[in-house]
């Protein structure tokens, strides 16, 4: 336990100097008053998400009180107050909205309007202020509105009307709605670029199509549609243009209130109050590869230092450029030059030259990001968040987040679920981003800021668009640098067995990190939540006399009362089944086209075994899949269906949940894509059509469920698509095939893929129950491994450097005794070890002899090797094609063929040797092992070679 002390305290002869003394000390005192912030990034135990509001309908902004009270807009039209002192979240308002449009063939469609933002007013305190943003419900506009918000309510009569953006409703989409202050009292608002969405340029000009002209929208300066806005509200209701925005007033063609234009759907907006500059995420486009037609589409994580122009609908990302697409012709034409462009169109009201545009900051597409890998791939919606500074909050503030997030941006995207914490340069370049809290899992992060106190609030939109979502809430992120829950873990011996039926409970694995010693209570209840039995140790026994579902929770406590609970579920009077999945020959590893033989163990107190023919077989479910390279392997242990006939399910379901798949689709309820089910329901008896949907799954597509675009996830493979549509294909089954509980599978590397991923095997079997019990379902899974295991893969590195390889991964490069182990690999029928890496004269390596060990770096040796230093040969000059096909007489396949040669040997010359290590005895089981790298001769820090991994041979 962390308490304030005050010691080496001299003598005092005045007792009331040391009392003043001691009150000021202890005023200082708080929970998070006990660590000392020395700027290092803090362990991710001291950050828990605490779910405030729930059973929201379609949220998408909100708005943090200094009295910690929360207001949340919703879609719909409602806005609600979440009252931090009594937990509950009541209705404060209704504001009639639109929410639909109607197509120019008159079918009425949800569209993205309707309440879009609300945000309080500074002095909200003192003048009980709220501006509200959303469109009107009868006229084609978006009003900013100001009103009277007292006592929970809105004041009847006090709408005042600010700003109109005049706007279409024959098409969907991009509304913006994010709203934030500076520390000047400007009001700056995200206003979507209201436009029809298209794969190329948005610049029709055919008569009746302005609203699928972008030019008359986004890149109209005198248009506030697809604009950052930048006012000054003034007390009467109205607003004044502060000095600095992008066109001075009275500019001819131009609205004064624009600070930034050429958005496509610039979203949630903050403002650095150190530096002013200003930060959004930007949803782009839908294209999936670049074309004739334009670039692939990119969303933007945006940076402004002052006014200025974006680009779209003519840029974007990285300033990729659109070709004017010629819409009546049906052709694209001439690219723009970002520094010197013009908008020409009919549908143009501003100006034709326009300001250049800006340099990007953050853009990354469908596809994985060689500039900003991190940020993964699939479906992506860019939607921003706040940057931190201590001096935002007032010196007392109860959980300030500490000085390593001192500057950052903490930027969320909806679709990804993650939250980036982006280091800027001094000069306010971007530096680097990595994961906050990866361990919480936001659904549909709409809108995201810091409250008063110092916490992080999100609000979490739901996984169904256009209604409201089951998982829909809003949560707070505190910040404890002081004392923290400890944490329950809590286990039994058997959660089942005939009556009188006894097992063992156990706290193991429950620890407090703050290192204090723990109070263990033992909370046994029956169905009804009666009390059955209390203990008061970390392990006790406990005996059931009578049949039924019972549940033990653990609750430990620290110190300072700080506690956490977890429970198990015992059902008594039926024994639960022991199910095994085995592997005969290695357990860790598959060899690629070399089979393996299995067989499923099962026996049931009750129901008899596999052996004895009592179960059988056809009430087992077995699978085995190949997953590709970057599975999360954890999914699948952590929720584990355990449900007969589900066994490899869950491996589609965690497939589907990595790459978004339930951003747009739910299981019965149609959101922004279709349920499942009808998917399913259209395609599951016309096998014909399957290749083409998996295609779909990797490269996106539209029209043929409404006008939703479906995202391109070029990061699945082939394989995990297939997986994934057939478990959509099935998802209605009551059973799924199975495979035979015994047998021999082939590890085949599917098509295309890299075969570097896992072969995942599961069984999974539920019991008849037993007299009034009810029945218990178990499941076994084992992962095998490809044998190349990465660096980063590691247990445990003793000197050296882990960096980055450029690629995603992890790369070691090790130092004159620098130990790497790998633990708990089996080494049955392993004959090598092949090292992945290099030592070369670019890298200033200096080579090394590399042993391996047994159990720990000086455990006993079982081989070892050196890797020398490799000088790659000069490069020749290559051959040309025109070169080539004079040598080959104008064949031009055959010029072709020599250059591919000509290629191929300048690789084979520039690729360094094998290293292997050949093992000097025969090892079975699992292994700890360790390598060691030697060279006595090089400087202390110099790196000996590049790791990349190891490979683990049969031959």
């Amino acid at each position: 336990m962390k308490i304030c002390t005050v010691r080496n305290f001299k003598f005092m002869k005045l007792m009331g100097l040391v009392l003043v003394l001691f009150t000021v000390v202890l005023a200082g005192c708080s929970r998070n008053s006990g660590m000392v912030d020395d700027g290092q990034k803090p362990d991710d135990s001291r950050f828990t998400p605490v779910v405030l509001a729930q059973d929201l309908d379609e949220p998408n902004t909100f708005a943090v009180m200094n009295n910690g009270n929360v207001v949340i807009s919703e879609r719909k039209g409602d806005i609600k107050l979440y009252d931090a002192a009594l937990d509950t979240t009541t209705l404060v308002a209704h504001i009639n909205v639109n929410t639909k449009y109607t197509s120019a063939e008159g079918v009425v469609r949800e569209a993205e309007e309707g309440l879009l933002g609300l945000i309080l007013d500074p002095d909200f305190d003192t003048n009980h202020w709220i501006y509200i943003y959303y469109a009107h419900p009868t006229e084609k506009k978006h009003i900013l509105t100001r009103w009277e918000m007292v006592d929970g309510k809105l004041v009847d009569n006090s709408e005042k009307v600010l700003l109109e953006v005049t706007t279409q409703r024959e098409v969907c989409c991009h509304t913006g709605g994010g709203m934030t202050w500076d520390k000047d009292g400007n009001l700056f608002l995200t206003v979507g670029n209201n436009t029809g969405n298209a794969l190329s340029a948005h610049t029709d000009e055919r008569p009746g199509r302005a609203s699928w002209d972008d030019q008359a929208h986004a890149a109209n300066t005198n248009d506030l549609r697809g604009k950052i806005l930048r006012i000054h509200p003034e007390d009467d209701g109205t607003y004044t243009i502060p000095k600095g925005n992008l066109f001075p007033e009275g500019t001819e063609k131009t609205r004064p209130e624009i600070y930034t234009m050429g958005h496509r759907n610039a979203w949630r907006v903050s403002v650095d109050s150190k530096t002013g500059y200003v930060y959004w995420g930007e949803v782009g486009p839908d294209a999936s590869v670049d074309s004739e037609i334009g670039p692939r589409g990119y969303d933007e994580l945006n940076q402004a230092r002052g006014p200025g122009n974006f680009g779209w609908p003519f840029f974007v990302g990285p300033n990729a450029a659109f070709p004017y697409f010629d819409y009546e012709k049906d052709v694209p034409l001439e690219k723009k030059d970002p520094n010197n462009y013009t908008n020409t169109s009919v549908n143009n009201t501003g100006l034709e030259l326009l300001p250049p545009v800006a340099k990007p900051f953050i853009y990354y597409p469908y596809g994985p990001s060689e500039e900003f890998p991190l940020v993964g791939s699939g479906s992506r919606s860019a939607t921003g968040g706040p940057i931190y500074h201590r001096a935002d909050f007032k010196d007392d503030a109860k959980r300030p987040f500490p000085s390593y997030y001192e500057g950052k941006w903490l930027a969320t995207d909806l679709s990804r679920g993650w939250i980036m914490a982006i280091t800027m340069k001094e000069n306010g370049d971007y530096e680097s981003m990595e994961r906050f809290l990866p361990s919480y899992h936001p659904v549909e992060p709409i809108d995201m800021k810091f409250g008063p106190e110092g916490d992080l609030y999100v609000l979490e939109y739901g996984s169904t668009w256009f209604a409201k979502s089951h998982n829909s809430q809003l949560v707070k992120i505190e910040y404890n640098a002081g004392n923290r829950t400890p944490i329950a873990e809590a286990s039994v011996e058997k959660n089942g067995g005939p009556v009188p039926f006894t097992t063992k409970l156990s706290a193991e694995g429950s620890r407090d990190l703050d290192g204090d010693e723990l109070k263990y209570e033992w909370k046994v209840t029956d169905e009804a939540g009666a009390s059955v039995q209390t203990f008061t140790e970390a392990n006790p026994s406990v005996t059931f006399d009578k049949e039924g579902v019972f549940t033990a929770t653990l609750t430990v406590t620290d110190p300072s009362g700080e506690s956490s609970s977890k429970s198990v579920k015992i059902i008594s009077g039926n024994t639960a089944p022991e199910i095994t999945f085995d592997v005969l020959g290695n357990k860790t590893f598959f060899f690629p086209g070399k089979p393996f033989n299995y067989q499923v163990n099962l026996s049931d107190a009750e129901d008899g075994s596999l052996a004895d023919g009592k179960i059988t077989p056809d009430h087992v479910s077995v699978s085995i899949q190949y997953v590709s390279e970057g599975f999360d392997w954890a999914e699948v242990i952590q929720n584990q269906r355990s449900v007969n006939m589900s066994a490899g399910l869950n491996v589609a379901q965690a497939l589907m949940a990595k790459n978004n798949c339930t951003s747009c689709h739910n299981l019965d309820q149609v959101s922004i894509g279709p349920a499942l089910v009808k998917i399913s329901e259209k395609y599951k008896n016309t096998p014909s059509e399957w290749e083409r949907l998996n295609n779909k799954i990797r490269n996106g597509g539209t029209g043929v469920w409404g006008e939703a675009v479906m995202p391109a996830n070029p990061g699945v493979s082939a394989n995990d698509a297939s997986t994934i549509l057939n478990y959509i294909m099935h998802v209605t089954d009551e059973t799924s095939k199975s495979l035979p509980v015994k047998g021999t599978f082939n590890a085949v590397v599917p098509d295309g893929d890299n075969g570097r991923g896992s072969y995942i095997l599961q069984a999974g079997y539920t019991d008849k129950g037993a007299g009034t019990a009810p029945a218990q379902a178990v499941e076994s899974i084992v992962r095998l491994r490809n044998p190349l295991v990465p660096a980063g893969d590691a247990d445990d590195i003793q000197g050296g450097e882990m960096s980055d390889n450029g690629r995603g991964g992890k790369v070691i490069k090790p130092l004159n005794g620098t130990s790497v182990g790998f633990k708990g690999l089996d080494l049955t029928n392993i004959k090598s070890l092949q090292i992945a890496g290099s030592a070369t004269q670019r890298e200033n390596n200096a080579g090394a002899t590399i042993e391996a060990h047994l159990g720990s770096p000086t455990g006993a040796l079982i081989g070892q090797t050196t890797i020398a230093l490799f000088i790659a040969p000069p490069r020749g000059q290559m051959p040309t094609m025109e070169q080539a096909l004079q040598d080959a007489g104008g064949n031009k396949a055959a010029a072709e063929k020599a250059i591919a040669a000509a290629m191929a040997a300048a690789r084979a010359a520039n690729t360094a040797p094998p290293v292997v290590i050949n093992l000097d005895q025969a090892l079975t089981g699992p292994q700890d092992i360790y390598f060691v790298f030697k060279n006595a001769e090089a400087g202390a820090t110099q790196p000996l070679m590049t790791l990349n991994g190891v490979e683990f041979k049969q031959e």
